[in-house]
């Protein structure tokens, strides 16, 4: 009888056992499913198209002196092209963006012929805000404008014409792209695309040069266009979406998207009038822009686009997933890389950076192309700190 005591426990023990380590080896999968990462990361605020409002595209932050945060984007009521008719929205967080307005509050009117949206906003180091945008009343017109607001976004100022009357032209200029470098200078990275004349076709090939400004923004500089790197083959890739970052030595380096297979970049010693030939990097993406600024907590670069490094052949030329990663070695390296989002039909792009005192928000495009345009839909995403230096 004993024995048989005995040989029950064991097997009961043994059950037990196997058990356990079934229910181990399952939470272990589940947790290789879903990283740590995405469980933190919140999508704080989703902006989705509507019958009577097409489309929601990018936009950018300014954190207000109260502590509220401004988020400001470009709110589509004709259509949801490129082209269509479109007003300067603002939402505000007042909790450090894990809550926001339900409605919007209207920041511009559209003064364009045809739209007005790409926003950049900067705490000037006068304590102003300056608010740029990009003006398109045509194809052969379209002008970056700067306006100044005295009173916290309350109000501003009439525009100020970036581009002197003699150089009209397409002048793209992305959203969250404008910086003010330790000096003061104010510096306007775009691409300038020559649009043949009586032409209704956009032509892809842009150059890239600044304009900028030693005044808070009175009067403005145009810098010397930027030189392509020739590369090998008789097609040349083409340049489009500039932007900008200071680094610590006082260089500025120029980003801009390419349909080469990666970011190209180029350097400046001379505050943007000036810059090296672009050249390939190993930012590895489809034709879609990248976002970097620094980060303040630590001092790093971070940088926001779409990662195609070792990307599956059905993804390639699509602007998924999103992805971060962290340089410590001023842009010439890149780690901690990690997929924040990594839908298949998702469109993540044109992203705008808001540092807060527990992470970054991410203000994007995230139009799934399944359901709707890709650029039709916004989305702000909060990632703590903890999480970009997760890996």
């Amino acid at each position: 009888m004993s024995c048989r005591v005995k040989g029950k426990c064991l097997f009961v023990v043994t059950v037990f056992c196997v058990l356990c380590q079934i229910a181990f080896l399952a939470a272990d999968e589940q947790e290789k499913a879903t990283p740590s990462s995405a469980a933190k990361t919140k999508r704080v605020l989703q902006l989705p198209p509507s019958d009577n409002n097409p489309r929601n595209s990018e936009g950018d932050f300014i954190t207000l002196k109260d502590g509220r945060i401004l988020f400001v984007y470009t709110h589509f009521t004709g259509g949801a092209a490129d082209h269509s008719s479109a007003f300067l929205a603002g939402r505000y967080s007042s909790d450090g963006g894990k809550t926001w307005t339900q409605t919007d509050r209207t920041i511009i009117e559209n003064d364009g012929q045809q739209n007005i949206m790409s926003v950049s906003l900067l705490r000037l180091q006068t304590g102003q805000i300056a608010l740029f945008y990009a003006r398109k009343n045509s194809l052969h017109d379209l002008l970056p404008v700067m306006r100044i607001s005295e009173d916290e976004g309350a109000h501003w100022s009439e525009p100020v014409e970036i581009i002197s009357p003699d150089q009209v032209g397409y002048y793209v200029l992305n959203n969250d792209r404008v910086i003010q470098l330790k000096s003061g200078r104010i510096v306007v990275p775009l691409a300038l695309h020559q649009n043949l004349p009586g032409s209704d076709r956009f032509n892809p090939g842009a150059r890239f040069l600044c304009y900028y400004s030693d005044d808070n923004g009175k009067t403005w500089q145009r810098g010397e266009e930027v030189e392509v790197e020739k590369q090998p083959g008789g097609k040349q890739p083409y340049m489009q979406e500039p932007g900008v970052v200071e680094l610590k030595d006082g260089r500025l380096m120029g980003f801009c998207r390419t349909n080469g297979g990666s970011q190209y970049v180029a350097y400046s010693r001379d505050g943007g009038k000036t810059f090296s030939s672009l050249k390939p990097s190993n930012i590895i993406s489809p034709v879609s822009p990248a976002s970097i600024e620094r980060i303040p907590a630590t001092g790093d670069l971070l940088l926001v686009w779409n990662n195609h490094r070792d990307i599956t052949p059905e993804l390639r030329g699509k602007r998924t997933p999103l992805s971060i990663a962290v340089s410590k070695d001023e842009g010439k390296s890149w780690q901690q890389i990690q997929n924040l989002e990594v839908n298949p039909d998702g469109w993540y792009c044109y992203t705008a950076i808001e540092f807060t005192k527990e992470g970054v928000l991410l203000g994007h495009c995230a139009g799934d192309r399944s359901k709707n345009n890709g650029l039709a839909e916004s989305q702000i995403t909060f990632v703590p700190l903890s999480v970009i230096y997760e890996k």
